[in-house]
C-alpha cells in the first residue's frame, strides 16, 4: 500500500490555509495594490479623484528635470548599503571570532552585543540623539576631552551620513555577529588542527580554512542586510529627517516622503515598486549563489 506525501492530504492544505489567508491578505494584497496605484495620479484622501497615468509616475524617476533628486536619492541609498555591507561584515566576522568561545564573559558579551539589536530603533535613536547633540551630546564631550573642536554631527552634511551609520552599525551587528558564531561552529575543527600541524599562521589559517567554509554566511549576511539597509527609514527620520540639503534622504525615507508627505501617493508607489524590484533581484541573486555553493 502507497502512501501520500504530505502535500497529497486534503487536510495538509487545509491545516496550512490559514497561515496562507494571512500572507496573501497582509503581503501579496498590498504589494499588489501599491503596483496597481503606481498606475494613477492617486489621493489617498479622496480616492475618487484619482486618475490612470499609465507609466507616468515611472517615466518622471527618469526625469532629472521634474525630479533631479531621484538620482541622488539612489546614490544616498547605496552609499549607505555599501557602507553598513561592508562594515557590518567585517566587524561582525571580527566580534565572532573574539566571541566564539563559550565562557561566561564571552557568553555575557554575546548577549550585550545582541541585546543593541532588539532594542527598538526609536529608543535607541532618542538616546542618540543625546550623543550626537552637538552642545551637550556625549560625543563632543569626548571630542573636548582630547581638545578637539564640537561637531554637529546630525546637522553637517559631511558627517550627517556617517553618524548614521555609527549609529546603525552599533544596531545591526549583534544579529549578524550571532550568524557568523552559528556559522563557526559548523566548522570542522580536523582541518583548523591540521592547518596549525602544518604550520600555517592564524591569518592564512582564517583565509584558507574557515573563510571559505563561511562563505554561505557570509553570502546570508551581506543579501539580507542589502535589503534590510534598503528599507531602512526609522533612523533617517528620528536621527536627520532626511538632512541636511537631502545627504540622507534614502529610498526609504524619499518614499515616505512622496507619498505622505507631498501626499503624491502614485509616485511613492512607483519608489516603492523600485524599491521592491531591487530587493527581489538581490533575492534571487542570493538564491541562485547559495544553491551553486550547495552544489561545490
Amino acid at each position: 500500500m502507497s502512501r501520500r506525501r504530505p502535500l497529497q492530504s486534503p487536510w495538509a492544505y487545509l491545516l496550512v490555509a490559514p497561515a496562507l489567508v494571512v500572507f496573501a491578505v497582509f503581503s501579496i494584497g498590498p504589494t499588489v495594490f501599491t503596483g496597481v496605484i503606481s498606475l494613477f495620479d492617486w489621493n489617498y484622501l479622496n480616492a475618487s479623484m484619482s486618475t490612470f497615468v499609465g507609466l507616468k509616475n515611472y517615466a518622471q524617476l527618469g526625469d532629472l528635470e521634474r525630479d533631479p533628486s531621484f538620482l541622488q536619492t539612489m546614490g544616498v541609498s547605496f552609499w549607505f548599503v555599501g557602507a553598513m555591507v561592508i562594515g557590518g561584515t567585517v566587524i561582525s566576522l571580527v566580534l565572532a571570532l573574539l566571541m566564539r568561545t563559550t565562557t561566561k564573559l564571552m557568553l555575557a558579551a554575546r548577549a550585550t552585543v545582541f541585546l543593541a539589536h532588539v532594542t527598538p530603533v526609536v529608543a535607541t535613536s532618542l538616546v542618540w540623539l543625546w550623543i550626537y547633540n552637538p552642545r551637550y551630546g556625549l560625543a563632543n564631550a569626548l571630542l573636548h576631552a582630547v581638545g578637539g573642536d564640537p561637531i554637529d554631527w546630525l546637522g553637517d552634511r559631511n558627517t550627517a551620513m556617517l553618524s548614521v551609520i555609527l549609529y546603525s552599525l552599533w544596531h545591526e551587528v549583534g544579529f549578524t555577529t550571532i550568524v557568523f558564531i552559528g556559522g563557526l561552529t559548523t566548522i570542522s575543527t580536523e582541518l583548523s588542527e591540521a592547518a596549525r600541524v602544518d604550520g600555517a599562521s592564524p591569518m592564512r589559517e582564517f583565509w584558507y580554512v574557515t573563510l571559505p567554509q563561511l562563505t554561505p554566511f557570509v553570502v546570508f549576511v551581506v543579501v539580507t542586510g542589502s535589503v534590510a539597509s534598503l528599507h531602512a527609514f526609522t533612523q533617517f527620520f528620528m536621527l536627520t529627517g532626511g538632512g541636511p540639503d537631502f545627504a540622507t534622504a534614502t529610498l526609504g525615507y524619499q518614499l515616505y516622503q512622496q507619498a505622505f508627505v507631498f501626499r503624491k501617493t502614485g509616485y511613492g508607489a512607483a519608489l516603492a515598486v523600485v524599491l521592491f524590484l531591487i530587493c527581489l533581484v538581490l533575492s534571487l541573486g542570493q538564491l541562485r549563489l547559495s544553491r551553486q555553493l550547495n552544489r561545490t
